[in-house]
């Protein structure tokens, strides 16, 4: 049985730029993919702000994953409660919803961030650069 995975908004932005590390997002692991809404708004933006089309942005974004999750009140607490535990690390919200996620589910989460290799968190981190 596949488990599922949650992928941070970095790792959506490397497959579509075809930047250093996309090539480790594999078939298997995006047919696994799940993404929080919170990460899905930062794709989104970040692409309407390249000079994507919000339709183009939309489809090329949610193409990559196989759900989009609500971000729900339980994550809102888990993300205010990471605060300390990732400030040094220079973790933004989203990353911190990507998290959350991640931990809610008890599932790995991929990123591009590398400085994600160094939390101590009960949760997988796969960094693919």
């Amino acid at each position: 049985m596949n488990r599922v995975v949650v992928l941070d908004g970095s790792v959506i932005l490397a497959v579509i730029h075809q930047e250093r590390g996309f090539e480790k997002v594999t078939a298997n692991l995006l047919a696994r993919a799940i993404i929080s809404t919170v990460n899905l708004a930062e794709v989104q933006s970040k692409l309407v702000s390249s000079g994507w089309s919000p339709k183009e942005a939309w489809e090329d974004a949610t193409s990559l994953v196989q759900d989009v999750l609500p971000f729900t009140a339980g994550h809102v607490h888990v993300v205010g409660n990471l605060i300390m535990e990732t400030r040094s690390f220079g973790l933004s919200l989203a990353d911190r919803a990507c998290l959350a996620l991640g931990l809610d589910l008890k599932a790995p989460v991929y990123t591009a961030d590398r400085s994600w290799k160094n939390l101590k968190l009960d949760l997988q981190v796969h960094v693919i650069r």
